[in-house]
């Protein structure tokens, strides 16, 4: 059974409706500052296709708590989502569990666009030790909603991970169970002269095992193919060596995909 809500900043629904294996809401009014989504289930640990956002689309996510609520964006947290996301009067939530293919298919494990600060209980889930200045647009979040922009850097649609210029940055990408994974591409942002780049990176993985791959200078996505499948629950990227004959002390990252399927 499945339950969507819409609360105000009390705490009160100003709209609901659930459902076994499919829930649709509808809510005809614009949304206020402190509004959230509830989305409930009777059941832990299961794949959904969730729409949280009409603009936005349904997205393949793993809930692993009973609810997960999310908090509409306002103000600065909305730079890094497009203008029409969230916007206007008329509004269409739904919830599915998502069917045998849709689980079984080979994809992008990494991308989902209601992603999050906190722990939100929805997964893949992206965080970092640093995000510049705490800003929207420069949020972890950012490298796994699906945008590959990379020829710019501020609000959408060129939102980035940005590193603040710290040379321990790193970022984390969890998928809140286990997968098998075969190939990683990395969309790093290449807004040139403004960015660095970085020459090379370092990946840590779940089972123990680390990776590293050169980068180059280049706009276009960096296909790091696996030599063997790999099972992790989680991915950590890391020592990030950007080029010390480039006076620019800004690389930042775009989008990370990783392709693979359950485990």
């Amino acid at each position: 059974m499945f339950t969507l809500e819409i609360r105000n900043a009390n705490s009160e629904v100003l709209a609901s409706a659930n459902g076994e294996n499919h829930v649709y809401l509808y809510y005809d009014k614009e949304y206020e500052k402190g509004d959230t989504f509830a989305v409930k289930s009777t059941e832990k640990n299961v794949y959904l296709m969730l729409q949280l956002d009409h603009a936005m689309g349904e997205n393949f996510v793993y809930m692993a708590e009973n609810e997960v609520i999310y908090t509409i964006p306002f103000d600065e947290k909305r730079s890094s989502y497009s203008p029409q996301d969230f916007y206007g009067n008329r509004h269409c939530l739904s919830v599915r569990k998502a069917d045998c293919d849709e689980i079984k298919v080979r994809k992008n494990l990494a991308l989902n666009v209601y992603d999050q600060h906190g722990d939100p209980g929805l997964f893949p889930h992206a965080y970092a030790n640093v995000e510049t200045r705490g800003e929207a647009v420069f949020a972890a979040r950012n490298a796994i909603n699906g945008n590959c922009c990379n020829f710019s850097h501020g609000p959408w649609p060129f939102e980035s991970w940005g590193i603040n210029m710290q040379d321990d940055a790193e970022i984390t990408l969890d998928f809140g169970r286990e997968v098998e994974i075969d190939k990683m591409t990395l969309v790093t942002r290449a807004d040139f002269p403004h960015d660095n780049y970085w020459q090379k990176v370092t990946f840590t993985f779940s089972d123990g095992s680390t990776l590293v791959w050169d980068m180059e200078k280049s706009d276009f996505p960096h296909e790091i193919p696996l030599s063997e499948k790999k099972r992790v629950s989680w991915i950590k990227l890391g020592e990030l060596i950007k080029d010390p004959e480039d006076p620019s002390p800004f690389p930042a990252l775009t989008q990370w995909m990783v392709y693979g399927t359950e485990a």
